[in-house]
């Protein structure tokens, strides 16, 4: 089932440069790092990139954590000090490291298409690429850019987009951060 993402997320997805991934071991053991990433309108990409690790991309903790759990989330936010412009988008899914040569590929592209420093060389051919489906996307804003881009009444904090475990809509809202 296709996720559907309101306009005004999906302009955010697009704008926003960076994401935090977050992802656990078999033990639970939580590992968060920044990354770039590419949302399609249905899979969100992030890829391995040529700055520096200490490690063959392979065996860095997010992929193994992605290859042993198929479990990960999606913070992609904006933070300022008007507190009323704060908001986050927050994405949970299965997810994996593509194998299929024109997947990969093709979201090399995306990738490519939105920073600058992957057309430039950041980004290999071969790069080892995770896909992300969203199971869950929740959003949060501030009082000001909520009622500019949501259109949810302010007293409403959050609310869930979607839930695809149980393949509905899910439209309750929440006043608490997730």
């Amino acid at each position: 089932m296709r996720l559907t993402i309101s306009p005004a997320v999906r302009k955010r997805l697009k704008k926003t440069r960076v994401a935090r991934l977050a992802t656990t071991n078999l033990k639970g053991q939580p590992h968060v790092v920044p990354i770039c990433y590419v949302f399609d309108g249905a899979l969100f990409y992030t890829a391995i990139d040529r700055k520096p690790k200490r490690v063959r991309a392979e065996r860095l903790t997010r992929v193994r954590n992605i290859t042993t759990t198929g479990q990960a989330a999606l913070l992609i936010d904006e933070y300022s000090e008007d507190w009323s412009r704060l908001w986050y988008v927050l994405v949970r899914g299965r997810a994996r490291v593509v194998t299929a040569s024109s997947q990969s590929a093709r979201a090399i592209r995306l990738l490519r298409r939105k920073y600058r420093q992957y057309a430039e060389s950041m980004l290999e051919d071969d790069a080892v690429v995770i896909r992300i489906v969203a199971q869950q996307v929740r959003e949060w804003a501030g009082l000001e850019s909520e009622h500019e881009t949501t259109g949810l009444p302010r007293h409403r904090a959050s609310r869930s987009l979607y839930n695809n475990a149980q393949g509905t809509s899910d439209a309750r809202s929440s006043s608490s951060l997730v």
